[in-house]
């Protein structure tokens, strides 16, 4: 018997103890399990209240059973479904009896929705929306992975696939019976117009700049800046929990530490980092090195620089969009000049939703810290936060793309689609080679945009893609 052969079992709701507990079968023992823990199928597709036994007769639970013969299934075969009491306990003993049935076994990661992807139930991309939407943190991702898991990227790229074949055949066509009547002579020649017109398609869906990869990643906001600038307290106020220690003692935090935050509906991943200076020890060098690697690779850097302090920020070495934090402003608060004022322009994304620096502002000279740029935030007070959490959100929003709907969500989906465009651009270029040649670049357009759905060559892929599902799924 092959693996797909045997009936899979698992818990497919949510962590223990919870109020109900859901155990999901699918597999031709499926029924065979159903018999044997109540005695008899319940009505097709509709809940039914039963006792679940053990197999000496003793009580498991008392709960709903679910009984969905295949085709018509999630799986497509036969499954089964038992509601029962989320207690670990009851759901230990039921996991175990099941267990214990033959032909049966616990399910591996995203097997379930790996047997509805072969069976024809759902394609790859909608697979892979599933898998986002289980993993969805905020409002944006679910809508996202509705959208995938809905089937707007298969319907839109087998649409682009159908359009080839339509041109391979024309072209095939004149190839084969080049003296027929019915096939007109250069017909090939309104096929390389649509080739031009799809290729433009495609292009513009790959000008999205990532938009759809960096929804499901997070908009990523690395804290930089001297030691004991105040970043780990920042850190802290703005995800309104203690995730990074505290303390008055330089070099403190000394690796990466993430938060991810739901901002407006958009992800935001917070890094703290190690505080730049040349002074260091071994393990705080290496830290220092992880922090400036992490914010050239950020989608925005704040460097955060005390309010009593001279402003010297170290810009990311790539084009990465800064803004200046002044921090601890309410220890300047009852100054005479006033305390820290203005704002440093972002750089990097053509906005400047805090406004400009004063006149004068900027550098690293002056005493005056209300002469210096940066927006005044205090952990220990809240100024200033609320503008901050409004100004990080409208940067993700305008990067994530908020309102609209990318079409690629991952990087294999712009790997098959930029493969494709290659293959389309080579047909339409070498406008002196044969036909024969050309329409091969034409099939190998094809191919590729097949791979998004799992049309073909996607089998070396099955293993890595279901296995970031969670077992259940």
């Amino acid at each position: 018997m092959s693996r797909r052969d045997e009936t899979i079992f698992a818990l497919s709701s949510g962590a223990l103890p919870s109020g109900v507990a859901v155990v999901r079968l699918s597999g031709p023992e499926s029924g065979a399990a159903v018999t044997a823990l109540i005695g008899q199928w319940p009505e097709p597709r509709r809940a039914a209240l039963r006792t679940l036994r053990a197999g000496d007769g003793s009580t498991i639970d008392r709960g709903l059973v679910l009984w969905l013969p295949g085709p018509a299934s999630f799986t497509g075969e036969d499954m089964a479904e038992f509601q029962v009491h989320g207690g670990p306990a009851v759901v230990a003993a039921l996991l175990a009896r099941l267990g214990d049935l033959p032909g049966l076994r616990a399910a591996e990661p995203g097997e379930f929705t790996r047997r509805a992807f072969l069976a024809g139930r759902i394609d790859l991309a909608e697979a892979e929306g599933l898998a986002d939407l289980v993993a969805a943190e905020t409002e944006a991702q679910r809508r996202q992975a509705i959208r995938q898991s809905g089937g707007a990227l298969s319907r839109q790229a087998e649409a682009w696939r159908t359009r080839i074949v339509t041109m391979r055949a024309l072209i095939e066509a004149e190839l084969d019976f080049p003296d027929e009547d019915d096939v007109p002579g250069s017909v090939s020649d309104a096929v390389w117009s649509e080739a031009a017109a799809l290729l433009a398609e495609i292009e513009t869906a790959l000008a999205d700049a990532g938009r759809g990869e960096r929804l499901r990643r997070g908009y990523e906001v690395v804290l930089t800046g001297p030691p004991n600038a105040g970043k780990s307290s920042l850190l802290n106020a703005l995800a309104r929990r203690d995730a990074a220690i505290v303390t008055e003692e330089p070099g403190t935090t000394r690796d990466l530490i993430e938060v991810r935050l739901d901002l407006d509906g958009l992800p935001v991943i917070l890094v703290d980092s190690a505080g730049l200076r040349d002074a260091a020890g071994r393990v705080e060098q290496e830290g220092i090195r992880r922090a400036r690697e992490r914010a050239a690779a950020a989608d925005l850097v704040l460097w955060l620089s005390p309010a009593d302090a001279p402003v010297e920020p170290e810009r990311p070495a790539s084009s990465v969009p800064l803004l200046v934090l002044r921090t601890k402003c309410d220890l300047t608060a009852g100054r005479p000049d006033g305390g820290p004022a203005g704002v440093l322009p972002a750089e990097g994304d053509g906005s400047d939703a805090l406004g400009s620096s004063p006149a004068g502002g900027g550098g690293s000279g002056g005493d005056r810290a209300g002469a210096e740029p940066g927006l005044p935030v205090s952990a220990a007070t809240g100024e200033g936060l609320d503008r901050l959490r409004s100004e990080i959100a409208s940067r993700a929003g305008i990067a994530l793309g908020r309102g609209e709907d990318p079409l690629i969500t991952r990087a294999r989906h712009r790997e098959a689609l930029t493969a494709a465009a290659d293959g389309l651009r080579r047909a339409l270029r070498f406008d002196t080679l044969p036909l024969e040649l050309r329409a091969e670049d034409l099939r190998a357009a094809g191919d590729a945009i097949g791979r998004i759905t799992g049309r073909v060559g996607v089998e070396d892929l099955l293993d890595v893609i279901f296995g970031q599902f969670c077992i259940g799924k």
